[in-house]
């Protein structure tokens, strides 16, 4: 039985998330994302992330062909998607830029619900901090979007501590996630205070990236051959894949983290779910911890 956790008292999520951050890539049919999202159901892991800026809007619309393919899945997932990453065509060059308007975060909602075809999101996050943030502006969009039922509950991605406490005092409090990078050669939430604030307001991150994008697998940084080391020698203790002991390490910290797990491979989603029955000991925490030598214990 899969582990669920508590985001709201209205929404609960899987203890692992499925990422489609890189569906556009894997070039499948409907049929085959069709198939794939019902592995994922059936292992327990029912709670789907994307964003709009993905594939430029092309993995919300595969999703959303899924889902009106086999219209069984949209009641069995939480539906987890973002807003904030634009793009402009300027003079021949793509340039990115951030948009947390009022009318771009409600026009974006709207305009995901139709690729995605649901009548509403589980969970809508801003993608990423914006230089020029308005608070009060930006919870006065996402304060309507759940007026109307169009989102159950709305978050935050890649914030500092700063920026997120802005938009929860505008939200009053509503705020109940903030999905942040965090892997063992990865630490800037720590060093932020991030990790602090969302534990003692008990918020529960969601982490992307927990494999640090396959880079931890690849010999030729010294930070992950280092940090490797380490978690190899956990895993033998454990009789355990790598993969898992990370995930495993991910969900020991009392955040209460939940991992994406962004591949489409569903034995590699296997190795993210077993983590749920690893036991570390509290000095392998640390071990790990401080395995990449950038965090050193004082």
């Amino acid at each position: 039985m899969m582990k669920t956790v508590n985001l709201s008292e209205g929404l609960s999520i899987s203890a692992v998330v499925q990422g489609f951050w890189r569906l556009g890539d894997w070039k499948w049919t409907t049929e085959e994302l069709v198939r794939f999202m019902n592995l994922c159901i059936e292992r327990g892991v029912t709670s789907f992330d994307t964003a709009e800026i993905y594939s430029g809007t092309l993995c919300e619309k595969q999703m959303g062909e899924a889902f009106a393919a086999d219209k069984t899945i949209r009641g069995k997932i939480q539906l987890i998607s973002k807003t904030g990453i634009f793009q402009e065509q300027i003079g021949g060059k793509t340039f990115g830029y951030y948009n947390t308007t009022y009318n771009r975060v409600v026009q974006s909602c709207k305009e995901s619900l139709q690729r995605l075809h649901t009548d509403h999101l589980d969970l809508y996050l801003i993608h990423r901090e914006d230089p020029c943030f308005d608070p009060w502006e930006t919870a006065g969009a996402l304060k309507d979007l759940k007026k109307e039922g169009l989102v159950k509950e709305v978050g935050v991605s890649n914030f500092d501590p700063f920026k997120f406490d802005a938009l929860n005092k505008a939200m009053g409090g509503e705020l109940v996630t903030n999905q942040i990078e965090w892997n063992p050669v990865c630490f800037e939430h720590f060093n932020s205070g991030m990790m602090d604030y969302l534990t003692v307001n008990r918020i529960h991150p969601m982490i992307w990236s927990p494999l640090a994008g396959g880079r931890l697998f690849r010999s030729e940084d010294e930070l992950c051959e280092s940090a490797m080391a380490k978690i190899r020698e956990i895993a033998e203790r454990h009789g355990e894949a790598p993969e898992t002991i990370i995930y495993a390490w991910l969900m020991y910290h009392p955040v209460g983290a939940v991992p994406l797990s962004g591949s489409n491979k569903p034995e590699r989603l296997d190795l993210a779910v077993r983590a749920l029955d690893v036991k570390l000991e509290h000095y392998e925490w640390y071990e790990i911890y401080t395995a990449s030598g950038q965090q050193i214990l004082r």
